[in-house]
């Protein structure tokens, strides 16, 4: 199993036609994901590596003869939201936003939507999703020969704001003989469409999945909605947190900006040294390399992993 994705799953790219979409669907063609067309008004009738091309989603839902699962959406960030709203409105019910620099009163219409409409969004300025061995949508894990090298099939879920990160995660992961369930590239911008709280009743509802890695950095209320989740709901999943930029704590990087978007330090307990005493304290260990990742999941999971 996995979470979001499946053998039979199908999606098209909006924005198929431009330079970073043309690459993003060889490289999910090549790792056997299953995209049934592209969108690019004025641009019907072309094809892009054997994906026909449309001017609209309701035209490339029409051709495929059936609801489309999913979209990735590559284009400007000034027509993203009347992309994803056109998604949304024809019954496509996950969408992975690449695109970055998007308005954030934007980027709040579009989650309102998805929330009324019953779809989710992941991103913006994100890489999108990978089930190893399965499917993936964007760019993460890049070609489909390095992303099959650095997501081998396992137990572990990763989410990540970073996308770099959720590769680096992963590799260790798989280079440890642990292996990946499904990785989640969330976005790291500010407002995103799908939090490490709300992809947890996913990853709980799994059965592949035995624990769970984040990647956390200073900024945002992520970690604390995470935490409050986890309680709540009794949740019997594991999770380890990779923390980067600690060194933001220091006096002379005060003021200074730093990573993501999202990476917005407000008061105290935004910063890495609150956020790891709160997570410690939940009992989510945090390691502060890489290389210490897969230790700790197998301290928390137990050694047959």
């Amino acid at each position: 199993m996995s979470i979001l994705l499946n053998k039979d799953f199908t999606f098209i790219v909006q924005g198929i036609t431009g330079r970073e979409a043309v690459n993003l669907t060889k490289e999910c063609l090549d790792y056997g994901s299953k995209i049934v067309g592209g969108v690019t008004p004025g641009r019907k009738g072309r094809e892009v590596h054997g994906v026909p091309v449309f001017d609209t989603v309701a035209q490339a839902v029409e051709n495929h003869g059936e609801p489309i699962d999913g979209s990735v959406v590559t284009v400007p960030p000034a027509f993203t939201k009347d992309a994803v709203f056109e998604s949304i409105e024809n019954g496509i019910k996950l969408i992975v936003i690449v695109t970055e620099r998007i308005p954030r009163r934007d980027v709040a219409q579009m989650v309102e939507l998805a929330n009324l409409r019953g779809a989710r969004i992941i991103g913006p300025n994100c890489l999108g999703i990978i089930a190893p061995g399965i499917s993936k949508m964007g760019g993460i894990g890049g070609p489909a020969e390095d992303a099959a090298k650095a997501y081998e099939p396992g137990s572990i879920g990763v989410m990540s704001r970073s996308g770099g990160m959720t590769t680096e995660i992963s590799s260790t992961l798989t280079a440890a003989g642990l292996g990946v369930s499904t990785a989640v590239s969330i976005g790291g911008d500010a407002i995103i469409g799908s939090t490490y709280a709300e992809l947890m009743p996913l990853f709980e509802a799994d059965e592949q999945t035995e624990a769970i890695v984040i990647y956390t950095e200073p900024g945002g209320r992520m970690e604390a909605e995470l935490v409050d989740w986890r309680e709540e709901n009794n949740s019997r999943l594991p999770i380890v947190a990779f923390m980067a930029g600690k060194f933001m704590d220091e006096e002379e990087m005060k003021g200074m900006s730093f990573g993501h978007a999202g990476t917005i330090v407000e008061g105290a307990e935004d910063s890495a040294t609150q956020k790891i005493a709160r997570l410690e304290a939940a009992g989510i260990p945090v390691v502060e390399r890489i290389d210490e990742i897969p230790d700790a999941v197998r301290e928390l999971v137990g050694a047959t992993v």
